[in-house]
């Protein structure tokens, strides 16, 4: 076996073996590349690589591209969801725009490489490779957090009242006429006799399809939520825009809000359908469940500058699954979150 002594030389034998990412190399072959190398490569090829303007799942299939590049794979037409992404070399990519680093459905692994890049005003400024036992170090509860997600699968109708009645629990609680919110808070307890019927919550959400609002950026999801969340107190009329990061959005109308820029509807820790109890009082003699509030889901598009309201599509959590897909296999989608140090992309290469 022959001894490779620069990173380029690594790159080279892979490009001529003609594997992929999937095919497996054994450790310690002339086409595995050792991590120092590995980071060698990345961090060179990568830095000031320009993300600007890439949406989430996009921004990570140019990034995992430009690598195979850089390593001399060829770029697969889709990236297959192995475990890790990249078989061969044994590691999986995070792009970082913050640092709180997220590992989905697995415990890390001591043997498994994580590429760290790190991104900063959408440019990539530094690449470290490690292996699980530092990502180990970095986790101080070991906790997978559980989270259900669901599929938003576009339909004919831009505007949809999925659930043309509210829950039976609901019904009797609702305001006998209109009510306006003028006098409220959104994020107040709901009251008997105040709530709008879903219907009339439909007349009232849907002409704000169409409506634009600045883009905050790719990696500000909380922030575009909370510019749409503020559109809609406003058509409900609320004197004034609140968010007490509680569930539901707007607890005076059992209103959830979600803006979708991508198809994964992202749920939480629990079912829409689900007939466990809010945390909130009773609204009479009425226990409201998860299952009792409604959804409103924003289907939305975005130039990187502008996002747009394309869609709205309002259900009960009771009837949630009636229109959206549940994801299936891992029913439950998991987890693991850490604080990436502040010196993390300073310090040297670690095992």
């Amino acid at each position: 076996m022959s001894v490779l002594r620069s990173p380029q030389d690594y790159v080279e034998a892979i490009r001529e073996s003609g594997k992929t990412i999937y095919d497996p190399i054994e450790v310690g072959s002339d086409l595995y590349i050792p991590s120092l190398e590995l980071e060698a490569i990345l961090d060179g090829g990568l830095r000031g690589f320009d993300t600007a303007g890439l949406p989430n799942r996009t921004r990570s299939k140019v990034v995992k591209s430009r690598i195979c590049e850089l390593l001399g794979y060829p770029v697969p037409k889709s990236f297959k969801k192995k475990k890790p992404r990249f078989t061969g070399q044994y590691f999986d990519t995070y792009v970082q725009a913050s640092n709180n680093l997220q590992i989905w459905n697995e415990e890390s692994e001591a043997k498994r490489r994580y590429v760290i890049i790190q991104e900063i005003d959408q440019k990539i400024t530094r690449v470290r490779v490690v292996t699980g036992i530092v990502i180990a170090k970095l986790d101080a509860t070991g906790t997978l957090t559980k989270k259900y997600q669901a599929r938003l699968i576009p339909g004919a109708e831009t505007a949809e009242l999925v659930s043309s009645t509210d829950t039976n629990a609901l019904i009797p609680l609702l305001a006998p006429g209109y009510f306006s919110c003028a006098q409220a808070s959104p994020v107040s307890y709901p009251e008997e006799g105040k709530l709008l019927p879903i219907a009339t919550v439909f007349e009232i959400l849907s002409p704000l399809i169409g409506r634009t609002f600045p883009d905050a950026g790719h990696n500000q999801e909380r922030n575009r939520g909370a510019a749409l969340h503020r559109l809609v107190c406003d058509a409900l009329g609320y004197p004034n825009y609140q968010d007490d990061g509680q569930f539901p959005d707007l607890k005076h109308q059992l209103l959830e809000v979600k803006l979708q820029t991508a198809p994964t509807i992202d749920l939480g820790l629990v079912l829409p359908s689900s007939e466990d109890p809010i945390d909130a009082p009773k609204i009479g003699d009425v226990q409201v469940q998860y299952r009792d509030v409604r959804y409103a889901i924003f289907g939305a598009s975005t130039d990187g500058t502008t996002v747009t309201l394309n869609s709205l599509h309002l259900s009960t959590g009771e009837g949630f699954f009636a229109r959206f897909q549940q994801f299936q296999g891992n029913v439950v989608n998991a987890k693991l979150q850490m604080r990436i140090p502040s010196d993390f992309f300073d310090r040297p290469n670690a095992v």
